[in-house]
Order: structure tokens, then sequence, then C-alpha cells
């Protein structure tokens, strides 16, 4: 495992504004969003932004995971699916808007996990997006071809794919089976007969539940990313804590905050 401070370094947060470059609807209520700000150069995959709506009756920011970093031209891109008001605004915002953000928020996917080792990137739904950064930057440091990708949807709409496939060998399933595997991500594993060193996922909790299994009985590392619903993004209001095998140096409980000391957890660590 790399050492923690290596893997939690990262820079200072900052409230900063960004303007919206283009957006688009890629699936049914999934929206793609590129925006110019200088967090571009600064995110890592599996960080997160705070994105702040300006309807003053949704108060809290909204957090989304960073899909893609540009920063050769200073962009960030955002995947997300529409839930609620804050969300529905964003999905409204049009070329030259200004948005409100904070970040990058969380710890991101320790590379160095990954070095030199047969790697699964596991999405399912909303979590594909993240996979994408972390493919990029693993086919930055020379590891694309110890790299799969299995991605996990609901039908035949196949977001993102052929941005992953840029990066990395892609396998997907699909819970009504028009595409891909008819099943689970560790369905599309098993079918294609694939194995593993590391694993490395962000989805639903049954998923991330099934791949903590999985990585147990197969004796490997695994680093999740966990969803959870925040208020402050920062740590302040311990809106998003969750449970944990160990307890907090600090504290003495066995609670961990997903918005500072995640979302990105060794699997091992958490009680999920």
């Amino acid at each position: 495992m790399p050492d923690g401070k290596e893997w939690k370094m990262m820079g200072q947060k900052k409230k900063t504004k960004a303007k919206v470059v283009c957006q688009a609807e890629i699936a049914d209520g999934i929206f793609d969003m590129w925006m110019e700000t200088e967090l571009a150069q600064t995110a890592r995959a599996g960080q997160f932004l705070c994105i702040y709506p300006q309807n003053g009756k949704t108060l809290l920011p909204r957090p989304i995971s960073i899909c893609e970093a540009d920063k050769e031209q200073g962009r960030l891109r955002i995947v997300y699916r529409v839930a609620g008001q804050g969300t529905a605004e964003f999905s409204r915002y049009h070329v030259n808007r200004t948005v409100d953000l904070l970040g990058n928020l969380g710890n991101g996917f320790p590379l160095e996990a990954a070095a030199g080792k047969k790697v699964f990137l596991i999405g399912g739904g909303i979590g594909i997006p993240p996979m994408l950064q972390l493919a990029k930057e693993l086919a930055q440091e020379g590891e694309a071809a110890n790299v799969s990708v299995i991605a996990g949807y609901r039908d035949c709409r196949l977001f993102l794919k052929e941005d992953l496939e840029r990066y990395a060998k892609v396998y997907v399933a699909t819970e009504d089976g028009s595409a891909g595997t008819k099943g689970t991500v560790l369905d599309a594993i098993a079918e294609n007969g694939l194995e593993a060193d590391a694993v490395m996922a962000c989805g639903p909790m049954p998923m991330l539940r099934a791949v903590k299994r999985y990585a147990k009985e197969k004796g490997i590392e695994a680093y999740i990313s966990l969803e959870e619903r925040m208020a402050c993004g920062v740590g302040a209001c311990l809106g998003c804590v969750c449970k944990t095998v160990g307890k907090d140096a600090h504290s003495h409980v066995h609670n961990a905050r997903i918005c500072t000391d995640g979302p990105v957890f060794l699997a091992e660590d958490v009680d999920i």
C-alpha cells in the first residue's frame, strides 16, 4: 500500500469561478459539461468538485466527481445525472455561463498501487465518469496495457464508452442484456475470464460491497470511491460519515468523513 501521506497529498482547495465551454445530454438525464477553470491544473482522478447553484432555494453545493481534466486547455469535465433541483439547474447552463466551484476536493485514486500490476477499473452507472480520468492518468504512466475497464450500465446507452476506449480495453455489463454481458460488472469479469492484481472502483453501494467481497476472495487490493450526500464538502458538518474498521487517530471513533478522508478508501478499511 502506498504511503498514506503521499496518497492523500493534494493541492489546497479553493473557491473559484469557472466558465461553461460546452454541455450536452449524452444519455437519458445524464449531462456532459466542460468548464474552463484553473482547477484543471491540479485535478486528480477520484477527486470531486462542489458546485454552487444560483437558485436561492438550493443553498447547499452539489458534489460532482471529476470526469476528465485537460491541463493544456485549462478545462475540467463533469458528467452527472439530474437528481434534483440543483443538478436540474446545472443542466440548463449555457456556453459562457459562470459557475461557482469549490475544488479540488477529497483524495484521488493512488496510481502507485497500480504500478506494474494488472488492474480493473470498475464503474457502475454515474460511478463510470471518474474512471475516465483514472484510465487517462494510468495511460500517461505507461500502464495502459495493464488496465481493463469494466463498466456497468442499465441499458445500451453506453455513455463514455468510446472515451474510455482511448485509454484501455473496455468490457460492458448491462442490467437488461442489451449490450455486453447481461448482469453485473462481476458477471462481465467472469464471462470474459478476466484477472487482475488490484481493483479501483466507483459506483452504487451494492456494487462496491460486491467488489470488496470479490477482492477479499481473490486476495487483491481494492480501492473504492464512496458516493454519499454531502453538505459542506470540507469535513466541517460531519454529514457524510462512514464506518471504518479501525479507529480514527484523532477522534478515536470508528468513523471517517467521506469528503476529506475519502472519497477513495482502501476497501478493507471501511465497513460497508
